[in-house]
């Protein structure tokens, strides 16, 4: 980029927050040519942005001023002048303000604080309650006390991410569903988690983990281009056959091959297996020899 199509070359921007609409703005704005300042009130392991996005702002030459809290701006003969209070953390690990100031010259200040929901259009619907955070409440099947109307995402209680967000949508859908034919949506039944123990890691081939690549350093500081790269299709394959697939069965025949009595009966590509019980004898070959901790054994009941 050349200097003319920098509109804030040279410029100084603080931007106040610790969270990734901080980090978005101040790695934004450096790449625009401007000098951006975070000022954050708590330390770094208590910042709500992602670490390795604060890293990677740091790698661009974002500056951080941790413990500090913006305490007056518009200050000095031409207004440029914002004033930042030192913070200290106490016994219980909260800051606490030191009497401590700096100045810090600023063209710009940017409160980057976060987004809240509007909730204005759900002013008067009876039965719908709104909680102290500014959040609807909402019971399992993501429906909020007035009937018919469903929440999700940023709008009830929860983590305010996308990955959420849209589990929610996926969820919400099928209980929306459910209700217009009068049903009730019951999620079919989870299988245990399988923990390590239960795995056959020694069957599985190392793999190591498929690096994607970085931008480099001057252009990341310079151009809007995507900072790491993703992946190509036999790049992404790899690293798919990576999955253990914990405690899900992919059909590697194991049990089939090892039982003793016969007892296990392939049902066909995707259908995975049935047990005979007539012939099974409980010996648990199949159990013990389960890559993926997919087979439980239970007693039987007499």
């Amino acid at each position: 980029m050349e200097g003319e199509d920098k509109p804030m070359l040279g410029r100084r921007v603080v931007v106040y927050g610790g969270g990734n609409t901080a980090i978005d703005v101040a790695r934004s704005v450096k790449r625009m040519g401007a000098e951006p300042i975070i000022v954050y009130r708590r330390t770094r392991d208590k910042a709500p942005a992602h670490d390795f996005e604060i890293e990677e702002a740091l790698q661009e030459g974002v500056m951080v001023k941790w413990l500090s809290t913006i305490k007056q701006a518009g200050m000095g003969d031409d207004n440029r002048q914002i004033t930042i209070e030192k913070m200290a953390l106490d016994d219980k690990g909260f800051p606490q303000p030191t009497g401590e100031f700096e100045t810090l010259e600023a063209d710009s200040v940017v409160l980057a604080l976060g987004q809240d929901v509007d909730l204005g259009l759900l002013n008067g619907v009876p039965g719908l309650e709104v909680t102290k955070d500014g959040v609807v409440k909402v019971g399992a099947d993501l429906m909020t006390g007035h009937p018919g109307i469903f929440a999700g995402g940023d709008m009830v209680p929860a983590e305010r991410n996308v990955t959420v967000a849209v589990g929610h949508g996926k969820k919400a859908a099928r209980n929306i569903d459910a209700w217009l034919r009068g049903e009730t949506y019951a999620p079919p039944p989870k299988h245990e988690v399988a923990q390590f123990e239960k795995l056959n890691p020694w069957y599985y081939a190392d793999a190591p983990k498929t690096v994607r690549p970085m931008l480099d350093i001057i252009r990341r500081q310079s151009t809007f281009e995507e900072v790491q790269g993703g992946l190509d299709e036999s790049n992404a394959l790899f690293e798919a056959r990576r999955c253990l697939s914990c405690g899900n069965c992919f059909e590697c025949d194991n049990c089939y091959g090892v039982c003793p009595d016969n007892a296990v009966i392939k049902l066909g590509p995707g259908k995975r297996f049935q047990f005979n019980y007539d012939y099974c004898k409980g010996c648990g070959m199949c159990v013990a020899e389960c890559p993926c901790g997919a087979i439980k054994m239970e007693a039987e009941e007499i």
